[in-house]
C-alpha cells in the first residue's frame, strides 16, 4: 500500500458567485520514504490539495488516503503523524523559540521535560541552540522559519508536508534552508511533499514531480535522478518540458 494515495479526487466549492472545480480526477500515489514536489500555475488547486492531506477539507469526489486512512474522517488518529510547515512561520510572538518548537508536543501532552529535551534537540539540528530564549521578533526570517521546522521535527511525524516553505526567503538563505531541510528528511526517512510554484525548487528537492494542470489534475509525473541535477543540459531540458505542460494546459 502506498505512503500516500489520491484516486480519483475531485473537490468543488460553492460561493455567492456559483460554484468552480478547484480539484479534478487526480491521481497519484506516494510511497513510504518517498519526497515529491507539487508544481503548477498559481491557483491551480495546489493548497486545495494540501488542506485535504491535513484533513482540513472533505473531497466533493473520489478520495486522498495516508496509510489507508483519509484525514478529513479520521482526523484524530493523524495526531502527531502529520505535520506542515507552511510559507509563514507562524510561530507565536509571546512564546520564547524552546516554547514555540515544543508547542506541538504540548498540543499532544507530552510531559513538560520530554518535550522541552526534544525541542531543544532539534533547535540544536536546525542551529539555533543559542537562540531558545529568544522571541520571534528578534529572529530573522530564516531564523524563525528554522524554528518552525524544529517544531514540525520534534513531533516525529510519519508525513511532512511544506507549502510554498522556502518561496518568501532571500535566494542565499533560501537555498540553504533548502538543504539542511532535505537533508534532516533524507536523515530520518520521512514521507514528504513539497508544493511548490517554483520548478527549479521543485527539481532540486523531489525525486518525482507532479505537474499540474488548472484544476489540479496530473499532467507530468517525472523521477528526477541526481544525473539529472547534475547535468544542466538534462535539467534544462526537463524544466523545459515542465513549463511546456504548464504551458499548453488551458483551464475549463
Amino acid at each position: 500500500m502506498p505512503k500516500i494515495e489520491s484516486r480519483s479526487l475531485a473537490k468543488n466549492f460553492t460561493t455567492e458567485e456559483g460554484s468552480f472545480e478547484a480539484i479534478r480526477n487526480l491521481s497519484f500515489h506516494v510511497d513510504a520514504g518517498e519526497v515529491i514536489s507539487v508544481v503548477g500555475k498559481t491557483g491551480c488547486g495546489k493548497s486545495t490539495t494540501l488542506n485535504i492531506l491535513l484533513g482540513l477539507e472533505r473531497p466533493t469526489e473520489g478520495s486522498l488516503t495516508i496509510d489507508g486512512k483519509e484525514p478529513y474522517a479520521d482526523f484524530d488518529y493523524f495526531r502527531g503523524k502529520l505535520c506542515a510547515v507552511f510559507q509563514t512561520d507562524r510561530l507565536l510572538p509571546w512564546r520564547k523559540v524552546l516554547d514555540n518548537a515544543a508547542y506541538g508536543l504540548e498540543i499532544l501532552r507530552i510531559p513538560a521535560k520530554e518535550r522541552y529535551n526534544r525541542a531543544r534537540h532539534w533547535l540544536e539540528r536546525v542551529g539555533l541552540e543559542q537562540f531558545e530564549n529568544a522571541y520571534p521578533h528578534q529572529l530573522s526570517g530564516g531564523m524563525r522559519q528554522r524554528v518552525g521546522i524544529a517544531r514540525a521535527f520534534c513531533v516525529d511525524p510519519d508525513v511532512i508536508l511544506c507549502d510554498e516553505a522556502f518561496g518568501h526567503l532571500d535566494e542565499v538563505t533560501a537555498i540553504k534552508l533548502r538543504t539542511d531541510f532535505l537533508n534532516l528528511i533524507r536523515e530520518t526517512h520521512k514521507t514528504s511533499v513539497f508544493i511548490t510554484h517554483d520548478i527549479d525548487e521543485a527539481m532540486e528537492l523531489g525525486g518525482r514531480v507532479l505537474v499540474l494542470g488548472q484544476p489540479a489534475h496530473l499532467l507530468l509525473d517525472v523521477e528526477i535522478s541526481r544525473e539529472t541535477n547534475g547535468d544542466p543540459s538534462k535539467r534544462r531540458e526537463l524544466k523545459e518540458r515542465i513549463l511546456k505542460a504548464i504551458e499548453d494546459n488551458h483551464p475549463c
